[in-house]
């Protein structure tokens, strides 16, 4: 299918609604998709401008070269704290899941766990989602659960409103907000990146062997508004600011002895950059030690990888975008990142009738199948309740 009308047509379908089990990253696929369909308007017209420009800097090394292959599951904090954690750590002691990707800065921006580190508090505000982090990461280690710490990054509602000045303001000064009431702040700023590596230099001193950044990217649909808000901005692109973020955080973090990840929309693997975002999928592969696609079969509309309804085809939905993640970052040679994408344990019914599979053992194995045909060892479950089908086998 012409990539074109697809983008158009993702972009309609995201328009729809929302989707209650989604990723957090997926937030509204329609404006930023259309963001990418101006970036590949001006790639068809002039494909030297397009699509794989870096930025400098050293092969990376991987901190974590004795880490298993992850086999993960994502885990809220409100799980990682309470009585749910009992049952998935039998979930990672009975299968081959060998990993959680916890969230220590959540969609809010809120500290999930006691801190009494004054340049985060400075900045943040913690709620004691998870009690006592100290005994959480005990219980990691005794069942031997490979720990990762999600820190969302530039989605930040407790930040933007206590300190409007790294966030976008509106004209009369006041923060903006999307049509969820969430704000962002500033992907320009030094001290909102100081701040969001402080979060993952503690996450690191308390036994966390990977960092994931979430939302790295500007707001949905900020091309229209970039020149109406007020906030701090330097010469850079805002593809150039979000990678030179990424690439700071690794920086930073490389001497502790951490991996960097980054979640990013799959369909970023089939596009050029998404300018209005400041989304660029092989900038900020170049930058992290793993790269994880979100690339749920469900978020794919008619005609994606030849499937009529990419939610009912797993196996082809997943192996197609594999493929095009492969022939993005090839070109990277040593520079290329460990692909670990995030995969579908949830039902999308909100596709409607006929559009949708129920997901279960044979849908999530289907993925499985598809990442191993195309020698992709490693993955994530994404669930936002954390309710993941049993039985599965994890290869």
């Amino acid at each position: 299918m012409n990539i074109i009308w697809s983008l158009l047509l993702l972009a309609a379908g995201a328009a729809t609604g929302g989707n209650p089990a989604d990723h957090p990253g997926h937030d509204n696929l329609s404006g930023i998709l259309k963001s990418s369909y101006q970036s590949l308007v001006t790639y068809s017209q002039n494909p030297s401008k397009g699509g794989t420009s870096t930025t400098t800097g050293s092969v990376k090394s991987d901190p974590q070269t004795d880490a298993p292959k992850v086999k993960g599951i994502y885990v809220t904090a409100y799980s990682a704290g309470g009585s749910r954690m009992e049952q998935l750590l039998k979930l990672t002691d009975s299968t081959d899941l060998n990993a959680m990707v916890i969230d220590l800065k959540d969609d809010s921006g809120y500290i999930t766990y006691p801190t009494t580190n004054k340049e985060l508090l400075k900045y943040g505000k913690p709620q004691s989602f998870i009690r006592d982090i100290h005994t959480l990461m005990d219980r990691l280690n005794q069942h031997k659960v490979y720990p990762i710490a999600r820190v969302v990054v530039f989605k930040d509602t407790v930040l933007a409103k206590k300190h409007p000045e790294l966030s976008f303001r509106k004209s009369d000064g006041t923060v903006w907000s999307n049509a969820k009431g969430d704000s962002f702040v500033n992907p320009y700023s030094k001290e909102v990146w100081e701040y969001n590596v402080a979060i993952a230099k503690e996450a690191a001193a308390l036994g966390f062997k990977e960092i994931q950044f979430d939302y790295v990217r500007f707001p949905e649909g900020f091309e229209k508004r970039a020149n109406s808000l007020k906030y701090i901005k330097d010469g850079k692109s805002r593809v150039d600011a979000v990678s030179s973020f990424v690439e700071y955080a690794r920086q930073e973090l490389d001497p502790l002895g951490v991996r960097v990840s980054v979640d990013i929309f799959g369909y970023a693997a089939s596009v050029p950059a998404a300018e209005g975002i400041g989304q660029d999928f092989v900038k900020i592969s170049k930058n992290v030690n793993v790269i994880s696609p979100m690339i749920y079969p469900s978020h794919y509309t008619a005609g994606w990888f030849g499937a009529k309804d990419p939610d009912k085809a797993p196996y082809q939905t997943i192996k197609g975008s594999i493929v095009d993640t492969h022939k993005k970052l090839d070109p990277l040679g040593e520079k290329k990142p460990l692909i670990r994408p995030w995969i579908q344990d949830f039902t999308a019914s909100w596709l409607g009738s006929g559009h949708y599979a129920k997901y279960g053992k044979h849908e999530v194995e289907e993925q499985i199948r598809a990442l191993k045909d195309m020698n992709v060892d490693e993955y994530l479950l994404w669930n936002a309740n954390n309710r993941y089908t049993a039985g599965v086998t994890y290869k």
